[in-house]
Order: C-alpha cells, then sequence, then structure tokens
C-alpha cells in the first residue's frame, strides 16, 4: 500500500479532524458506566481511515480526540486519545484491501473484512490499550477501566458498524460511478 500525502489526504485529515472535533459533543451516554458513551465521531474516524489510509486515520483520530477533550473538557485525557489513533491505524492500513475508492466496498466480502479488521481494531484500542495506558499514566483502578473499555468497544464496533459501513457504501457507489469517467478526446 501506498501512503504518499497529497493534496486530497491534508484536505482529509484537515476535514476529518473539524468533523472528529465537532462532534465530540454528539454523543449517547452509557448511563451504567461512568465517562462512556455512543460515539458517531469513530464512524468518521473509520470512514476516513478505510478511504485515505493509515496516515489519515492517525492524523484524524490523534487530533480529533486531543482537540476535542481540550476545547469542550479543558483537559486532554491522553489514554484515551492514542486508542483512537490505534483504530485509525488499524483501519487504514487495509484501506486498499477494502476498495471503497473503486467503487467495490459494496460487496458482502469487503463490508464483512472491513467490520473484522474494525472489530479487532477497536478490541486491541478499548480493551488493552485504553485500560493500560488509563492505570500506567493515570493510576485509575484497573476494574473501572477495563469495564470502560469494555464498554467503549461495545459501543464503537455498533457505531462504527452500522453508521461506518453506511457512510463506505455510499461513498463508495459514488467513488466507483466517478472512476468510470472517460475523458473525451
Amino acid at each position: 500500500m501506498k501512503n504518499k500525502i497529497g493534496i486530497r489526504e491534508v484536505v482529509a485529515m484537515g476535514i476529518g479532524t473539524a468533523l472528529f472535533v465537532v462532534l465530540t459533543n454528539a454523543q449517547i451516554p452509557l448511563i451504567f458506566v461512568p465517562n462512556t458513551a455512543l460515539q458517531p465521531r469513530m464512524a468518521i474516524l473509520a470512514f476516513l481511515a478505510a478511504v485515505f489510509g493509515p496516515i489519515v486515520g492517525a492524523v484524524v483520530g490523534l487530533l480529533g480526540h486531543a482537540l476535542g477533550d481540550a476545547l469542550f473538557y479543558g483537559s486532554v485525557w491522553w489514554s484515551w486519545v492514542f486508542p483512537e489513533a490505534v483504530v485509525g491505524i488499524a483501519v487504514g492500513l487495509f484501506a486498499n484491501k477494502f476498495a471503497v475508492k473503486e467503487g467495490r466496498f459494496v460487496s458482502g466480502r469487503n463490508i464483512a473484512m472491513f467490520n473484522i479488521v474494525q472489530v479487532i481494531a477497536n478490541a486491541v484500542a478499548w480493551i488493552v490499550v485504553a485500560p493500560v495506558l488509563d492505570i500506567a499514566v493515570y493510576s485509575e483502578p484497573a476494574n473501572k477501566v477495563f469495564v470502560q473499555g469494555a464498554f467503549a468497544f461495545l459501543g464503537n464496533i455498533i457505531i462504527v458498524g452500522i453508521l461506518g459501513t453506511i457512510l463506505l457504501i455510499a461513498y463508495s457507489k459514488i467513488a466507483g460511478r466517478s472512476s468510470e469517467l472517460k475523458a473525451e478526446d
């Protein structure tokens, strides 16, 4: 996979980061688990990573979460910022396999592959990385952070699985049609 950064990728990073920040407060709190919510911004992260690759995914996840925390909450909770980048990188590593830009994401195989990748990426990010960093950096109690991580994982795979898949199918249909256009002589 080529990980070149061109104008499209830079624009995707900027718009994606801005969308991620704006969507920071668009969430459905999981009342029974403190500081954990369903967040549509995860679908935007997965969408951009699946279309533009791991560098865009990493930047949008890292900067979007850090800026969103800083602007809306006054401080950055780094142990939850880095897992966003992990998801962006992991999903982005498979961008070519998903064939979104080529208009082939609409096949069941590519949709299934995307969802398998996003489930594994979210599991690593939220069941492993976030709780371990919470314990190591903030001395949080293990039982609390592993429960939060498990529910963040479940929420994210649902949001990305539904909203992310819908966004990718719609974009792939449009991208596939535009790639069929030919220049006239």
